[in-house]
């Protein structure tokens, strides 16, 4: 009995082992690029950290009263009961002269604007988690692919968690990826991938590139946290101020709400757009993700003229109705007068003159 104890021990390890072992995984930082990030100011005790001290998970929480939670709490509406409401525009086949977004669900959404490309955090595989079974995407919520983006100047990869850099999406992207911009640390996962480290721009915290004439990126802070298998924060988590000839466009990436919102507003506000989570939030994990309504304060503290709130309707990763997070960021948004667009996933969105966008979750309620 304990020999068949200790082989099952054994062979499940093995099995973890080599599970993790897989290139979806990723790499973690070692020589020369272990030493760049250690010179970081905000890499200490091995580990980024954030700008304020940044629990997990709020004071008197523990791990088991989350999982407990997440295993018994099935009173809400975590997946819509419909498809969801979604269109299909031909990328491929906008004219380069209009400036234009096309969000994909989720943290994933196509820039077109004065003639450049950009994508920011595509998942198109249909799941957010290392095991394709859990996690899926909502029905209706994955209608595009990797075969329906064009070639793409610039790839912005926020931080490296599964509902942002994905594995399969970027190894069916890379021959249409001239550049891509990340934080510290993201780059020995793309290099495993096959990605040209030429192609490759890691950077800090407030650090500011000339792309080419006219296109300017600032690298902000932000609140969270990374890791990709049992490693964490061996990477840098972003935000990114993008200033184009005629528009000034903040990338919010995954934050709690914390007071460099008003630091970034300061330094590169006035923002035609801003755009920030506002789901897959809850109490426990208050500090790393933020409530709707602070979504709005950020906006105001970003001193933006519109805000576009994402990572919501494509993946349950939180105990909150699918739709909450919309119904709550309109109507924090509205009380302040806040401008704000909600266009369905794949909808074309006019960035000179975004025009009314529908309530079109309100249909699958």
């Amino acid at each position: 009995m304990i020999l068949i104890f200790l082989f099952v021990t054994i062979a499940a390890t093995s099995a973890v082992f080599l599970f993790l072992r897989l290139p979806k995984f990723g790499a973690t930082p070692k020589g020369t690029s272990l030493d760049h990030i250690s010179r970081s100011p905000y890499f200490t005790n091995g580990k980024f950290q954030n700008l304020n001290p940044t629990p997990n998970l709020k004071e008197g929480t523990s791990i088991f009263a989350v999982l407990k939670e997440f295993i018994f709490n099935k009173s809400k509406r975590l997946k819509p009961d419909q498809d969801i409401k979604s269109q299909k525009t031909d990328i491929h086949g906008l004219d380069s002269d209009q400036d234009v977004l096309v969000w994909f669900g989720h943290s994933s959404y196509y820039i077109q604007v004065d003639k450049k490309r950009f994508l920011v955090d595509p998942v198109f595989s249909g799941h957010a988690s290392p095991i394709k079974s859990t996690t899926r995407s909502f029905p209706g919520a994955d209608r595009y692919k990797a075969n329906d983006i064009p070639e793409i100047d610039y790839l912005f990869i926020t931080h490296d968690h599964w509902d942002h850099l994905d594995f399969e999406t970027l190894s069916l992207l890379k021959p249409k990826i001239k550049k891509i911009i990340t934080g510290l640390g993201v780059g020995p996962h793309l290099i495993r991938w096959g990605f040209d480290p030429e192609k490759i721009l890691e950077t800090n915290w407030n650090n500011s590139y000339i792309l080419e004439p006219g296109f300017v990126v600032h690298a902000t802070p932000a609140r969270h946290f990374s890791g990709r298998g049992l490693k964490r924060d061996r990477s840098l988590w972003m935000s990114f101020a993008l200033k184009t000839p005629t528009q000034n466009i903040f990338i919010g990436g995954d934050s709690g709400f914390d007071s460099h919102y008003s630091e970034i507003g300061k330094a590169h506000g006035l923002f035609d757009l801003a755009i920030l989570e506002c789901g897959q939030y809850n109490e426990y994990w208050k500090y790393i993700h933020m409530m709707p309504e602070q979504t709005v304060e950020a906006a105001t503290a970003l001193q933006a003229r519109l805000l576009l709130p994402v990572h919501w309707a494509k993946f349950a990763l939180a105990l909150h109705a699918w739709d909450e997070p919309i119904v709550r960021v309109t109507a924090a948004a509205k009380k302040i007068q806040q401008e704000i667009v909600h266009p369905q996933i794949g909808q074309l969105l006019n960035l000179k003159n975004p025009g009314p966008t529908s309530a079109w979750w309100e249909e699958l309620s």
